[in-house]
């Protein structure tokens, strides 16, 4: 992993401002402070100095115009899910947490759009939304912020039929570095006015603005749902289905793929009885007729590629019984080797080229000789390495990020992207030369230095601004 800075200290004078504006809350407490410095990464924490909460995009602009005078940093927080480090402080700081921001000041049923504060999460807004006939349909899986979402271009199940935050965002209401306040959008279905400044913060992970409105589009609820699950006898087999349905214009509404370990890992978290194979989850949505004529046609593609006998649901209560140890993989998986942290990969490919990436990645893991389950939203190329490892043993985390390496370049061999949902934190740095090229780093290294001249916003994560090209990894 990559050598942590050594942190700065934040001027006492601005902790007794902020302590005098926000009251009780603000806070220094080491236990508050070391929560706010840790998230699902197999980082060690890197917690700030202090962590204020504000209530509205007034304050966030009031605490980051204070800590701009003294250039101390400024960290956005949600609900801390993100795996790749962003939201550790690791050049100290003040952490600005979302949680009070949790406010949905708009719903636009006609125009199917919802304007809501960052620390929404997407459970809390499509519990808003219930019975209305609308939906949110960004799920990555962890009951994440919108506004965290936002800034890590989440997706998640629903990618293949609903696409990424990037599609799902119209608007945002942003706090740049000198604590101004700034609307991108309009809430208009499209515009060709001016630069995408929409598109450029969804995923800039809180490195070249704050987010704290989002508006997002909204989805009606399908006439009919029905899920599927179904086991192959190779991995390779469940993935070749899945591609071919996508080929042949099946318009899949979820299609996950989990290997054999992450299955035994989900029967013994969540006391299910599935067959310990490869594994696809499949959800179809729309009228009665459409599922079945799209049902039929998946049913004799997954004939062909070897797979069993479907498991059918339609009740919604049958699609939770489903669906819902899909949902908590991550943690079951965990769970093979208790005390452990996962070092998680994102690779993603172009779907005609995902069989061969994953087949090699099996091979893979195979000699890494780590726990590593995988499993992944395979209908939109994207899959997932859980290396479980023991973090006081350097040669587990060396042996992890060595192929963790393995697998970033060959995604990118197979004209893939080292991260095609979790984003790039402190983990993902050092590929993005590898990726883009040094010239296009060196725009994004130019967009940051614009927006953030005293690189107080996140800094150290995405683009190293004290370079001149992205670092190369060993």
């Amino acid at each position: 992993m990559n050598a942590m800075p050594e942190q700065k200290r934040a001027p006492p004078e601005l902790l007794s401002a902020l302590r005098n504006e926000f009251g009780d809350r603000f806070s220094t407490s080491e236990a508050v402070c070391l929560h706010h410095g840790s998230d699902e990464s197999a980082y060690p924490a890197r917690p700030p100095e202090a962590v204020v909460f504000p209530a509205t995009s007034h304050e966030v602009a009031a605490i980051v115009k204070l800590c701009a005078r003294s250039a101390t940093p400024v960290i956005a927080y949600g609900v801390g899910t993100s795996i790749e480090g962003h939201l550790l402080a690791v050049h100290g700081g003040v952490c600005i947490d979302m949680s009070r921001m949790d406010g949905v000041l708009a719903l636009n049923t006609e125009d199917l759009t919802a304007t809501v504060q960052a620390g929404v999460t997407r459970e809390q807004l499509n519990t808003h939304l219930h019975g209305t006939g609308f939906f949110f349909s960004v799920d990555p899986g962890a009951n994440a912020t919108i506004g965290g979402m936002a800034a890590t271009c989440a997706s998640g199940t629903n990618t293949v039929r609903y696409g990424t935050m990037r599609d799902n965002v119209l608007s945002l209401t942003v706090v740049t570095a000198e604590g101004r306040i700034v609307r991108t959008a309009s809430r208009a279905k499209k515009s060709s006015a001016g630069y995408a400044l929409t598109q450029l913060y969804v995923g800039s992970e809180g490195t070249l603005g704050i987010i704290t409105e989002v508006v997002v589009k909204l989805h009606p609820q399908p006439e009919a749902i029905a899920a599927a699950v179904v086991n192959f006898p190779d991995v390779r087999s469940a993935a070749q289905a899945v591609i071919q349905a996508i080929q042949m214009g099946v318009p899949l509404a979820r299609s996950e793929l989990l290997d054999a370990l992450a299955i035994r890992a989900i029967n013994a978290h969540s006391r299910t009885n599935l067959r310990a194979l490869p594994t696809l989850f499949l959800e179809f949505c729309g009228s009665s007729a459409q599922i079945e004529e799209q049902s039929q046609i998946v049913r004799e593609i997954v004939a062909q590629c070897g797979g069993g006998d479907f498991q059918w649901a339609t009740r919604p209560e049958e699609r939770s019984r489903l669906w819902t140890p899909r949902h908590h993989a991550y943690f079951a998986c965990l769970q093979l080797k208790p005390g452990s942290r996962s070092i998680t990969t994102d690779a993603c490919v172009p779907i005609s080229r995902l069989a061969d990436c994953i087949t090699e990645t099996l091979e893979d893991i195979e000699a890494t000789q780590l726990p590593t389950p995988l499993f992944g939203h395979v209908g939109d190329g994207n899959f997932h390495c859980l290396l479980l490892v023991d973090p006081a043993d350097p040669r587990e985390v060396e042996a992890a990020e060595a192929f963790s390496r393995r697998l970033v370049r060959r995604a990118l061999a197979h004209e893939g992207t080292c991260s095609g949902e979790h984003g790039v934190g402190l983990h993902k740095m050092a590929y993005l030369n590898e990726e883009y090229g040094a010239d296009a780093v060196d725009i994004m290294r130019r967009i940051k230095v614009a927006l953030d001249p005293m690189n107080i916003l996140n800094p150290g994560k995405v683009v190293d601004v004290s370079r001149p090209s992205c670092h190369e990894v060993a």
